[in-house]
């Protein structure tokens, strides 16, 4: 009998708490797609999640591609284009907050968006502007050689010609700077998008241990 009570209790604490994360979530919105992973925004939290994983909150990514997320909210299963809110409710943050987490070389690296496509971005604070490769940035539709500023940059192989651009928008969870200078080194380095400080000066940065938030103040 203490066993049958037990197991009860435990099933009911389980449906509070499960109740508790869902009637929590407020906002939700589909930051960045990739096939089976998903970039989404909870109330003001960016997770990458992957085809049938849970958030924190709750939300349960059921499947992805370039077209759309499926999402599983509350025990109801949608379909959610990229940066689609849904929720019952909504207030302005008096500031946004996104958080990054190192990995086991001390690296931040997080997914993100330029220009409203999807990239790969690595926080790098000594480079002054934000850096990508010749071929990311025709991928992206940027034709710097047309609109760039020619000029050369420093790297750990040597002098490189680089263009420097402006790009239209650069986002970050739910932190969206616009009009941002960049440097684009003609070739295939880096393999991904240095996050400089051309984009970094316009936030506040903090550092815990693993974890970095960026702080968008109003």
């Amino acid at each position: 009998m203490k066993i049958k009570i037990k197991t009860v209790l435990q099933s009911i604490m389980i449906m509070l708490v499960c109740f508790q994360v869902s009637a929590s979530i407020q906002e939700v919105s589909v930051q960045a797609l990739f096939l089976d992973k998903a970039m989404v925004s909870i109330d003001g939290q960016s997770h990458l999640l992957v085809a049938g994983q849970s958030s924190p909150e709750g939300v349960i990514l059921v499947s992805a591609t370039s077209n759309g997320a499926v999402l599983r909210i509350n025990g109801k299963q949608a379909s959610y284009p990229l940066s689609n809110e849904v929720g019952t409710s909504f207030s302005a943050d008096t500031e946004v907050v996104e958080q990054l987490f190192s990995d086991e070389m001390g690296m931040y690296s997080t997914v993100g968006n330029i220009n409203d496509q999807p990239v790969d971005f690595v926080v790098d604070t000594g480079a002054s502007l934000i850096a990508m490769s010749g071929q990311e940035a025709r991928r992206l539709g940027i034709d710097f050689r047309l609109t760039g500023r020619p000029g050369q940059v420093l790297t750990a192989s040597g002098i490189a010609k680089a263009y420097q651009v402006k790009l239209k928008t650069v986002k970050l969870g739910d932190i969206v700077l616009r009009n941002i200078d960049a440097v684009v080194m003609d070739g295939s380095q880096p393999s991904s998008i240095l996050l400089g400080m051309s984009f970094l000066r316009k936030v506040k940065m903090e550092s815990n241990g693993k974890v970095m938030e960026l702080r968008l103040l109003p």
